[in-house]
């Protein structure tokens, strides 16, 4: 059996293991901080927003995630309620397969638990290499580490096609700086080629 991306498994897969389609409002919970982990979540058509808030009632937006994608994924292998919530963006199609089929489906196809692993693996390794960029005085130096750290979530490789769904606030407010140096960081990079910006749209 083939993963035909890092966070996609064959939806005939899922079905024959027993998974159902959801839909889901916009702005409706897929799943909220606190809540038991019990599913494998895949988006067939929408967009899930993955955040929390502090205790400021601040928003923290951790990724947001689009068609053909997975999320909490890692969580399945722990005992663990989610640290997040699952927050829908706009009318969305999910496949969920109980966690107990989905343990089930990785003992049946170790190709697919490979694959995987390597697919954590690499979020892992982006995520320490954004931190340790986050601890930088250059506002270019902690935006890359952030942008590439959120297009290892995607399957291809080609440079300034990555659609950045962020807003200039939200990015401002994942690598703690002002938005007004956000701003100028952004055109700094796009001068560079390391972005491009069309639109108002970011492109990494």
């Amino acid at each position: 059996m083939k993963v035909k991306s890092c966070m996609n498994i064959d939806e005939s897969l899922l079905y024959s293991s027993g998974a159902e389609t959801k839909i889901f409002k916009k702005g409706e919970m897929v799943f909220s901080e606190g809540d038991q982990v019990l599913y494998y979540f895949q988006i067939v058509e929408g967009k899930i927003k993955l955040n929390n808030y502090n205790e400021e009632g601040k928003e923290f937006i951790q990724n947001i995630l689009g068609k053909n994608q997975s999320f909490g994924d890692s969580l399945l292998f722990l005992d663990k309620q989610y640290p997040i919530n699952a927050v829908c963006l706009a009318e969305t199609e999910i496949i969920r397969l109980p966690k107990k089929n989905f343990i089930e489906l990785l003992e049946k196809h170790p190709d697919i638990s490979m694959e995987m692993n390597h697919c954590l693996s690499q979020h892992l390794y982006f995520k320490l290499v954004m931190i340790q960029n986050m601890a930088s005085l250059n506002p270019s130096v902690r935006l890359k580490g952030l942008l590439d750290y959120l297009r290892s979530f995607r399957d291809d490789d080609c440079e300034q096609c990555f659609p950045v769904e962020f807003t200039r606030q939200q990015l401002a407010n994942l690598v703690g700086l002002r938005v007004e140096t956000v701003i100028r960081a952004l055109k700094k990079m796009e001068k560079e080629g390391k972005v491009k910006i069309h639109n108002r749209k970011i492109l990494y």
